[in-house]
């Protein structure tokens, strides 16, 4: 998957691979429809943060949520 192009199909792989990396309980606060693409530099910075790591932190964890929240239309 060529991320460093901008698309909808692209932002919702990213979303979904950080749901799956996080183990987030409430998934459906992290639709993947509630993102575009206007901040699609901001999701692959913190997609590629995500992916990198083997463990979170809670409070690394409750930043990486409130990014994600942040980034949503």
């Amino acid at each position: 998957m060529d991320l460093s192009v901008p698309s909808k199909e692209n932002v919702i792989y990213m979303v979904d691979q950080m749901k799956d990396k996080l183990r987030m309980v409430n998934v459906d606060a992290m639709k993947s429809e509630n993102f575009d693409e206007a901040n699609y530099e901001d999701l692959v910075y913190l997609y590629e943060m995500v992916m990198k790591r083997n463990t979170f932190s809670p409070s690394e964890m409750q930043a990486i949520v409130a990014e994600l929240g942040s980034l949503r239309k």
